[in-house]
């Protein structure tokens, strides 16, 4: 609304759409009542394809037109895409399906409604709450607490340490590369994509934690987003810890929809892809996003489809009686799957992913010899300070999240007597000021 006033009619008009829609849902027959559910999804899927896809399925069909010696009459729209569009649509649709299911009874209160769509703390980036964790808690009278404010505070701060210490310093290394990645070769690109997967994570999950605890000092109670995704050891398990809300919005709505696993195991599979070619879609009207969904749809079906294989040769090559050494080599190798998957995601256009890919190796011998032989690099990617900066931070952020697996850093910082606790507190503080970016780099995931 703040770039074009006329946009707040958009979120207008989907929550009135779908605020009838869930009472007419609940009273209607079952004949009438999937009228009215595909009535909602297509208003809500329709805002999203005219403002989301429209352009991007003009080009294609120009393209293709023109290949065959054809005009397309169909008008470009210069359009702006609402921020969090996406999200909003998302979480509204999530209401009417599962009122739909009879799980959810309809709000009557337009304004609760209203305000179940357009909560401020996850409106543009997320978590995708659903109608049951949150719209009760809109009748609940929430009184001040001591302990549950200064926990939302803490995780508020973790959030923008993640933000402004890691995600956008590495950012500016990435761009370098990213946004001019003919100029550059081996070590570079291989960095710069490392770089950018601890970019997403702690810019998307810095949000996360930011609205979870913006939520959490107001009294409510927003859902787990993220939990410690480049700690799993398979695709399958990545993705119950990456974006949680979106994962499981997909499982429940898409995939449970398509027949889930209860059907021949080449449906089970063409389930599985067309989920994530879906999501790929979902993040951005582009064939990079799209083969960044494919990739994760192939990562996921191989996967399952060599289990049985790769127990064989993990008893023959003895992996399974040193399961540290083979947790390190399922992590390592998930990691590096994830972020090759991420080049696509990153990259402005389908021929840049492709440089990347293939010039990445490509100068790497050469690159390898200096370092051994103590010659510097010139990688372009900024100062030596600038870069041990983002390496200390990431090593921080990862021994802090090792901690967090068995303990409670929020339970351990209370148990300290107050001279040590706010000591840390202010040393925290100044470390966010002194070592954060001071550029204004918006969240990734707002774009979506």
């Amino acid at each position: 609304m703040a770039f074009i006033p006329v946009y707040i009619f958009i979120l207008g008009f989907t929550i009135i759409v779908d605020y009838f829609a869930g009472i007419y849902l609940e009273k209607s027959s079952p004949k009438y009542k999937k009228l009215f559910l595909i009535g909602s999804i297509i208003a809500n899927v329709g805002v999203l394809a005219i403002f989301k896809y429209y352009n991007f399925i003009n080009f294609n069909l120009s393209s293709l037109l023109s290949n065959m010696g054809l005009n397309n009459p169909m008008p470009y729209l210069s359009i702006l895409l609402p921020i969090g569009l996406s999200f909003h649509t998302f979480q509204a649709m999530s209401y009417t399906i599962e009122v739909y299911r009879g799980k959810q009874k309809a709000e009557t209160n337009f304004g609760i409604y209203a305000l179940y769509v357009m909560f401020y703390p996850q409106l543009v980036a997320g978590p995708i709450e659903r109608p049951q964790n949150l719209l009760p808690q809109f009748y609940e009278k929430h009184y001040f607490e001591y302990q549950r404010v200064t926990h939302g505070l803490k995780l508020m701060a973790w959030g923008l340490f993640k933000k402004v210490v890691i995600a956008d310093r590495l950012a500016s290394m990435v761009d370098v590369v990213y946004n001019n990645p003919y100029d550059h070769h081996g070590i570079a690109l291989i960095l710069a994509t490392i770089f950018f997967s601890f970019q997403i994570y702690c810019d998307f999950s810095g949000y996360s934690d930011m609205a979870i605890g913006a939520a959490e000092v107001m009294g409510f109670k927003l859902m787990k987003n993220f939990d410690r995704p480049y700690s799993s050891k398979n695709i399958q398990e990545f993705w119950k810890r990456w974006h949680i809300s979106l994962s499981t919005w997909f499982k429940d709505y898409l995939y449970i929809s398509l027949g889930g696993n209860r059907v021949s195991i080449p449906r089970w599979y063409l389930n599985l892809f067309i989920v994530f070619l879906i999501s790929g879609l979902w993040h951005g009207a582009s064939w990079t996003f799209v083969i960044w969904g494919a990739l994760h749809g192939f990562y996921l079906i191989f996967g399952l489809a060599t289990q049985t294989i790769r127990q064989r040769i993990n008893h023959y090559l003895q992996l399974d009686k040193h399961i540290a050494v083979n947790n390190v080599l399922q992590r390592v190798t998930t990691f590096t799957l994830v972020t090759f998957a991420w080049i696509f995601f990153r990259a402005n256009s389908l021929s840049d992913a492709l440089y990347v890919i293939k010039y990445s190796f490509m100068g790497l011998s050469a690159d390898m010899y200096n370092l051994l032989n103590h010659i510097p690099l010139n990688l372009n990617l900024g100062s030596e300070r600038k870069i041990m900066i983002a390496l200390a931070s990431i090593l921080f952020m990862s021994l802090v999240q090792k901690y967090q697996e068995k303990h409670k850093i929020s339970n351990w910082l209370t148990s300290q007597p107050s001279y040590i606790r706010f000591g840390l507190y202010y040393a925290y503080i100044i470390a966010i000021l002194f070592l954060g970016n001071n550029e204004s780099k918006q969240f990734i995931y707002f774009q979506f």
